[in-house]
């Protein structure tokens, strides 16, 4: 959902990669909204629609962020074709990592969470720390007890909200940008409100388009520069 997705292709895969395992990739774009930012011929080569893989089972799926937080969920055109991936990925998918907008849209749709718009867009390098009572979770092995991720969003998720499903565990958090990493008990479901995907000039490409757009005022990324 990345507006850029050469680009966020490149950095998921390039992590992805990491693994010893072998991992086959499809990647999925949306039959309901036409991207603009990207060649029409990449998105012709490389991406499926759901209707091509809906009858596939998956280890894993990623679902990214989006440009849109903005808005209400409902009005993004194309949320009923996300809800029926979501929906979809409760039966054919064995666990599913929600990125950013992608977060907080799955934190609505199966928890009913709502978003709430903050006062200037949360842009930087923030600290974070583990929760230690959560650190036998697998998805932070290799984790120092303090980390730092980049941030890059108009909205949030009140830990509060998320401390009252039972189901879930807050496993890390930032003083300054709040709920980082939350995750599902039986980890069937991972929820990241930042961008650790992100390259190091990532921040900077974003902030240099804010300043061209007339309709925004930029703000500067903190603890990055």
């Amino acid at each position: 959902l990345m507006p850029t997705k050469e680009v966020t292709e490149t950095q998921l895969l390039r992590l992805l990669s990491n693994t010893p395992l072998q991992v086959e990739v499809d990647l999925i774009r949306t039959a309901t909204h036409t991207p603009v930012h990207v060649n029409p011929e990449h998105l012709k080569s490389f991406y499926k629609f759901f209707d091509d893989v809906k009858d596939k089972y998956y280890d894993g799926m990623i679902i990214t962020g989006a440009p849109v937080e903005r808005m209400a969920f409902e009005e993004v055109d194309y949320w009923n074709e996300l809800c029926d991936i979501m929906e979809w990925a409760k039966t054919h998918v064995f666990s599913s990592f929600f990125i950013c907008w992608g977060a907080q849209a799955a934190l609505h749709y199966y928890y009913g969470l709502d978003k709430y718009l903050l006062k200037h867009k949360l842009t930087g390098v923030y600290r974070h720390h583990i929760n230690t009572n959560k650190m036998k979770r697998k998805i932070l092995r290799g984790f120092d007890y303090e980390f730092y991720a980049p941030h890059s969003r108009y909205t949030t998720v009140l830990k509060e909200d998320i401390a009252s499903i039972k189901s879930l565990d807050i496993l890390a958090e930032s003083d300054e940008a709040g709920v980082y990493l939350v995750a599902e008990k039986d980890g069937s479901r991972f929820f990241v409100t930042g961008h650790s995907e992100y390259d190091t000039d990532t921040l900077d490409k974003e902030y240099k388009r804010d300043l061209a757009d007339p309709h925004i005022v930029a703000e500067i990324p903190k603890n990055y520069y």
